[in-house]
């Protein structure tokens, strides 16, 4: 896989409350990745880009929010999101992550 394409996939991190506790707790992250990504190249584009080995991946389809604004409704784009689980003894530091 080329470096292109590792950026196609993982779009970027999500850092919130959630997130982080899933950090110290079970040592898994949060990316946004792009919609036609398979597990196979989540995996692939995690490990090349941080150097680090993944143990398991989960993907979640994150459905848009319908909003309004001076009243016109529209909707927010739909998402996807991967927990990727490192093995034991490593991490990745999201903030300074150049993803």
């Amino acid at each position: 896989m080329n470096e292109a394409k590792l950026y196609e996939v993982i779009r970027a991190p999500r850092v919130s409350e959630k997130t982080a506790r899933l950090q110290e707790t079970s040592n898994q992250y949060a990316f946004e990745v792009s919609k036609d990504a398979t597990k196979a190249d989540i995996k692939a584009a995690v490990e090349k880009l941080f150097d680090v080995t993944v143990e398991a991946v989960n993907v979640v389809n994150v459905k848009g929010k319908n909003k309004s604004f001076r009243n016109r409704t529209g909707r927010r784009g739909d998402w996807r999101k991967a927990y990727v689980k490192l093995t034991d003894g490593q991490s990745i530091d999201v903030m300074t992550a150049k993803v």
